[in-house]
């Protein structure tokens, strides 16, 4: 009998659509013309913490509780460990918030599962850069399952102080 697939695989575009991609959407969201993607993306701007590079990243906004998170797989997260201060654009206003990675497996899961119920699986996937293998949110077992392959965290942020 053949291996199920896995019920969450991550599916981001490939790098070279994003190089082209990103920088056209760190623009469109400094922009009234926006529209309501506005409202699902944010840009983070920081500077690493090793080499003090800047960086400004489109992502998905996720607010779960009232309190807003990014949830990702990339090795940026890491400038976020121990806490950051970032520059957070999202509809269209600037706010300097704190950055705090989150990297319990089964705190992001939940989080990451929350998010996944409250918009339902197909903007789910799309807006966590997932595919689910049925037509449904996976439990939050099967989230506990992908954060640990995947390596997820999430970072939280707040008003910085």
């Amino acid at each position: 009998m053949a291996e199920q697939p896995q019920a969450i695989t991550i599916s981001h575009p490939p790098n070279a659509v994003l190089r082209v991609v990103n920088p056209a959407l760190r623009l469109l969201l400094r922009t009234p013309l926006r529209g309501p993607v506005g409202k699902e993306l944010m840009v983070v701007s920081f500077a690493g913490r090793k080499t003090g590079r800047q960086y400004a990243i489109p992502l998905s906004a996720h607010y779960i509780d009232g309190t807003l998170y990014a949830i990702t797989g990339a090795r940026w997260k890491n400038n976020f460990r121990d806490g950051a201060t970032a520059q957070v654009l999202h509809d269209g206003k600037t706010a300097t918030l704190r950055g705090e990675l989150i990297d319990d497996r089964a705190t992001v899961a939940d989080l990451a599962h929350r998010a996944s119920q409250a918009y339902g699986a197909k903007r789910a996937q799309r807006a966590l850069g997932v595919k689910f293998r049925d037509a449904q949110v996976p439990s939050p077992a099967e989230f506990t399952e992908a954060v640990g392959r995947e390596h997820l965290a999430a970072i939280q942020f707040t008003p910085a102080t």
